[in-house]
């Protein structure tokens, strides 16, 4: 069997990765692998400390492929020699207000009545935990599951893990997939070139529903959803483990890297594929990072980026057999597709082989919109 997959970012390469460990023969194409959002993500993995009102299925897939990732890292990481800088060290979420505690708490009792491991922590427990939180602090919760993963390097183990299974990375644009009989067969390149295969993956993120020649039914419903972020650097890791903090209503998450940097994120933003760096977008960041960890001010600045989120109408992946036989779809993930790639990788794997979605993606069907 032979499968294409339109797109290089972590669901790409993680589809890819997976079909080409069951013996399935694989084709990438990608102008630029692992140059978007898998590039400007900061890599939380935090489903517990994420969980949203209505969003019980999203919540049970993140937990899902959460606790996949030792896993699928310590595998990829010794197919590709690399390290993907894994960690499952706790996020805490912390409050710098009355309000936001408020929020907190609510959020508290959510996490409590999905049986969700949530500690509740005060603002003196809370800085114990990290010393350079502002004191003040009023209190927060610890996720002790959740943890965080660098992007960067998980894309390069996976780019990585293909070539050395034999995958075959073709860096142009899919421009338009080909039909036989109704069925897809393959793709055509931006240069002219075209790839058959038994079966195309669709995962290219907000740029999905651009490839040409699919019925309207089967191209998937994706948007895209910007984000800043911005990127710190020091002579040591300023904080001990991933924090989020509501400052006066507004989320910001910092992410500590072992080698002293910090990712500071990230804005939302509907602006269709605009992806320029604002002053407003970096201020915002900068200001609530630094009412929440002073210290910030003193790291040296290293990079901003903006990047494009996949998002669908209820901001759910979009996962399995589209309309057109042939066309399986792996988009979608919104906020989620560095959380959500071992998962995915796993489940879009086994459709290909089987022609079965496994019942871990089936509430994301694509089929879940046309009605």
């Amino acid at each position: 069997m032979h499968v294409v997959i339109v797109g290089g970012g972590v669901i790409g390469l993680g589809i890819a990765w997976r079909s080409l460990s069951r013996g399935i023969r694989v084709t990438v194409v990608d102008p630029e692998p692992a140059s978007k959002a898998s590039r400007v993500a900061a890599g939380m993995l935090t489903p517990v400390t994420e969980a949203n009102y209505g969003e019980d299925a999203l919540l049970r897939l993140g937990i899902e492929s959460r606790d996949r990732y030792p896993s699928f890292v310590a595998e990829l990481e010794e197919v590709s020699g690399r390290d993907t800088a894994y960690r499952r060290d706790g996020v805490l979420q912390v409050a710098l207000d009355s309000d936001d505690l408020a929020v907190l708490d609510e959020l508290r009792r959510f996490q409590e009545s999905l049986g969700l491991a949530a500690e509740a922590l005060t603002g003196r427990e809370c800085r114990r935990r990290e010393p350079m939180l502002a004191p003040s602090t009023r209190g927060g919760l610890f996720a002790p599951d959740d943890g965080s993963v660098d992007p960067r390097r998980l894309s390069a183990a996976l780019l990585a893990a293909v070539d050395r299974l034999g995958g075959t990375l073709v860096r142009d644009r899919a421009a338009e997939v080909l039909t036989d009989r109704d069925r897809a067969v393959g793709v055509r390149l931006a240069g002219g070139d075209t790839v058959h295969a038994d079966q195309v993956v669709l995962a290219a993120g907000p740029w999905s529903h651009e490839l040409k020649g699919l019925p309207p039914d089967a191209v998937p419903p994706v948007r895209p959803v910007k984000g800043q972020v911005v990127r710190l650097r020091g002579p040591f890791p300023l904080l001990g483990s991933t924090v989020r903090g509501l400052v006066r209503g507004s989320s910001v998450y910092l992410v500590p890297r072992a080698d002293g940097e910090l990712v500071i994120g990230a804005t939302q933003e509907e602006m269709g594929y605009d992806t320029t760096v604002t002053a407003g977008g970096v201020w915002e960041l900068l200001r609530d990072a630094h009412e929440l960890v002073p210290g910030v001010t003193e790291l040296a600045f290293a990079e901003v980026t903006a990047g494009l989120r996949p998002g669908s109408p209820d901001n759910a992946p979009v996962l399995g057999p589209s309309a057109l036989p042939g066309l399986l779809l792996a988009t979608g993930h919104y906020r989620n597709g560095i959380l959500l790639t071992p998962v995915t990788a796993d489940a879009m794997a086994d459709v290909i082989a089987t022609g079965e979605p496994p019942e871990v993606i089936r509430p994301f069907a694509p089929g879940r919109f046309r009605d």
